[in-house]
């Protein structure tokens, strides 16, 4: 590993016959970790994402900012949305944590945005307990939702208020989760959460979701 920025050192994660690239950073005494999944046509450098990771770090918690997709997958519209696809990458650099000495003892939790927050739900649905919890911004949680409810773990949804599509598929997606959930509207705030303090308070939540579910078994 090399370190590429703040947002950590660049990695590399075997995920069948490719390659993905990723960033990883580990605070001293991390309680958790993070594995974001971006949205559809983003990658791991998503300035959104790594602003949330950042504070994420600040709260005593590791981040893994990866690209789920290959350059070559990424220019194909439909592989953004084959979520099955998605969700397997997780799937590898889940296992791929699990097995590298420097996160192997964290517990793991999923950050996704857009089609990446389905991604994360079915992958999560799969791993049952293994991922303590699991956090949407601006999610297409419909887009999983034959394995919603078959995610155990505690899932928080958040969602602009100004994003009126995107809230009622979030809506309909709420009622089929059984585990611990919640769902926050931000007022005011658009799909990308761009208008002054929507991420702020993205970030804020997401870190008291993740430090509240990402506790190292007692």
């Amino acid at each position: 590993m090399r370190l590429v920025s703040d947002s950590g050192s660049l990695v590399y994660i075997p995920a069948g016959r490719v390659r993905l690239e990723g960033a990883l950073a580990v605070p001293d005494g991390a309680e958790g970790i993070v594995l974001f999944a971006h949205g559809s046509g983003s990658s791991r450098h998503s300035p959104r994402n790594n602003y949330v990771a950042g504070v994420l770090r600040k709260a005593g918690l590791g981040t893994l900012l990866m690209d789920l997709l290959t350059r070559d997958e990424d220019i194909d519209y439909e592989t953004r949305f084959d979520i099955d696809l998605l969700a397997e990458r997780l799937d590898a650099a889940t296992r791929w944590l699990a097995e590298e000495d420097a996160t192997s003892s964290l517990r793991i939790g999923y950050f996704g945005a857009s089609t990446g927050a389905a991604a994360a739900l079915r992958s999560a649905a799969r791993a049952e307990e293994a991922i303590g919890a699991v956090v949407s911004r601006g999610g297409r949680p419909d887009l999983a939702m034959d394995a919603l409810k078959m995610v155990k773990s505690p899932t928080l949804l958040i969602v602009g208020g100004r994003d009126d599509i995107v809230i009622e598929l979030n809506r309909k997606a709420y009622e089929k989760i059984t585990a611990e959930k919640e769902m926050v509207i931000v007022p005011g705030a658009t799909h990308l959460f761009e208008e002054p303090g929507a991420l702020e308070e993205v970030a804020s939540l997401a870190a008291g979701w993740f430090r509240k579910y990402l506790k190292p078994p007692s």
